[in-house]
């Protein structure tokens, strides 16, 4: 499976713990993330992960594109609610291209742990 792996500034740990946390089911999957967040997986864990561009530089738009291609399977976006993000339209084309074409998304800490325990248990 393509799995897109994505954090605001302030949830890049909780993504990097959750990657740890699933380190064994993520290995047998293509990982793809934004810029930082690629770079601080692949720092904390054995994991391969295509990087794109950092979010605000084009990173989430590259994303789209793979869904827009129909190449994503399913996406973790923690986003931070309490922080307006000045790449906000960019984030929104993003949850509508996965709305648009039926890609599941996991945008905050418990909907992402629920992707992850449906991961484990289809190995």
């Amino acid at each position: 499976m393509n799995i897109s792996l994505i954090a605001h500034d302030n949830m890049k740990e909780d993504i990097v713990e959750l990657a740890k946390r699933y380190e064994e089911a993520l290995s047998h999957h293509t990982l793809y993330a934004t810029g930082t967040t690629g770079k601080r997986i692949m720092e904390n864990t054995s994991l391969n992960v295509h990087r794109f561009l950092s979010g605000p530089l084009g990173g989430d738009q590259q994303i789209g594109a793979k869904i827009a291609e129909g190449n994503m399977d399913f996406i973790i976006f923690l986003r931070d609610p309490l922080t307006s993000q000045p790449h906000e339209p960019d984030v929104s084309a993003l949850l509508r291209l996965c709305d648009v074409h039926h890609v599941p998304i996991a945008t905050n800490q418990g909907s992402a742990e629920v992707f992850m325990k449906a991961l484990v248990t289809t190995r």
